[in-house]
């Protein structure tokens, strides 16, 4: 939490300043070892359980590239990428996460990844053959918050395709931006991925410093990766960019062509926190997949980090639209490095959905506006009676 008398209310309704520790009940110890220096999120490993199924929506669907394949695996990327992958597809007998791969700056980090790891206590493998087809020496460990991490720094080049117009669809992904992971103590997840260079771009809380969710970065963005508080550890979505908003607008043009409007789950949209459109799909495992493009640059070591306030109705959509109660409660799981799913651990501080959909809730679109004094076509709107 930061004190409210340590921000500056903007005129555009949240709360701005410098960033600082997030201050967790039960932090992870901090490793003497160096952490490694991790340049950007880089590709998600996806266990899938019908893998024709899985190709079609990656593929026809969303016009990924297939970089190379067999009867168990897909290896895929966007339009702009140069590494062999961004999202690798595994047949398997359960749907979830087998890896969070993150590239790290020089192969030495792998070794820093080692040490930092060893000090925690974690679960560790490495493999200087890779893990995957195109990635060399990586390391895998599932992390004091139960995820699945990768780091490699090895990686077979492909061509870039940003050049390649006549490959370009309407609705062409170009980059992985971000992951998104739940957890059940968010500070206690910030602080920890702040003691790995991580740093907070924005978050939300309310007036008692309840920490719902936060964003951080290491590439100049708003995110490589979300802690969002809830049941976990699980992945919450893994995030796509295209170019312009408009390329998400042909996106949902395309499913509803193909008769496969259901996959939408949410949007399009407009989100307050990253400012970015986005559009939220469901593959057919259920896993979800943002489409997500114009958010910001967050490089300069004093970028001013951006609170919202957990009542205030534009923060997960800027127009002011209900988020749809699975957003808040599904999730894919994630597994240990043997293949397991891990269990998942409850929440026990406030979710955000009770806060803001349940029948004690309440929204707001201006501070000082009451919930009653809301338009009657804005009243309750985050309340599960008035959706149905």
């Amino acid at each position: 939490m930061t004190d409210r008398k340590d921000m500056t209310l903007t005129s555009s309704g949240f709360y701005v300043s410098q960033e600082a520790p997030i201050h967790a009940a039960d932090p992870v110890p901090t490793p003497t070892a160096p952490a490694p220096d991790i340049l950007r999120c880089a590709y998600m490993e996806l266990v899938v359980t019908d893998l024709a199924a899985s190709r079609a929506f990656y593929v026809d669907v969303l016009d990924l590239v297939v970089t190379e394949e067999d009867e168990n695996t897909v290896y895929l990327r966007s339009i702009e990428e140069f590494i062999h992958h961004n999202l690798v597809l595994r047949q398997g007998p359960v749907a979830a996460v087998a890896a969070f791969s993150y590239r790290v700056r020089t192969p030495e980090d792998l070794d820093r990844a080692v040490a930092f790891y060893e000090e925690l206590g974690c679960e560790m493998r490495r493999n200087t053959e890779g893990f995957t087809k195109g990635i060399g020496d990586s390391v895998r460990v599932v992390d004091p918050l139960g995820f699945p991490y990768e780091f490699f720094h090895d990686v077979e080049h492909v061509e870039r395709l940003a050049w390649r117009y006549d490959l370009y669809t309407p609705g062409a992904l170009v980059r992985l931006d971000h992951f998104n992971q739940v957890t059940p103590d968010v500070p206690r997840a910030v602080n920890f991925m702040q003691s790995l260079g991580f740093r907070v771009t924005e978050d939300i809380q309310d007036e008692a410093g309840t920490v719902y969710a936060a964003w951080m970065r290491r590439k100049p963005t708003v995110h490589d990766t979300a802690m969002t508080g809830g049941d976990g550890p699980r992945m919450h979505h893994v995030a796509f960019s295209t170019h312009e908003k408009h390329n998400i607008l042909a996106i949902c043009d395309k499913l509803g062509a193909l008769r496969r409007s259901d996959a939408i789950e949410r949007g399009p949209g407009r989100h307050g926190v990253s400012n970015a459109f986005y559009l939220y799909l469901r593959d057919p495992d259920g896993h979800r997949v943002e489409i997500y493009t114009q958010d910001y640059y967050t490089g300069d070591p004093d970028n001013p980090v951006v609170t919202w306030d957990v009542h205030d109705n534009q923060r997960r959509d800027w127009w002011g639209n209900p988020v749809v109660p699975s957003w808040y409660t599904e999730a894919s799981l994630v597994l240990d490095l043997d293949g397991n799913p891990q269990p998942v651990v409850a929440r026990t501080d406030e979710s955000e959905m009770a806060v803001t959909i349940g029948a004690d809730g309440f929204s707001y679109t201006r501070p000082d506006e009451k919930a009653e004094e809301l338009p009657s076509w804005k009243q309750g709107e985050y309340k599960l009676g008035h959706q149905l």
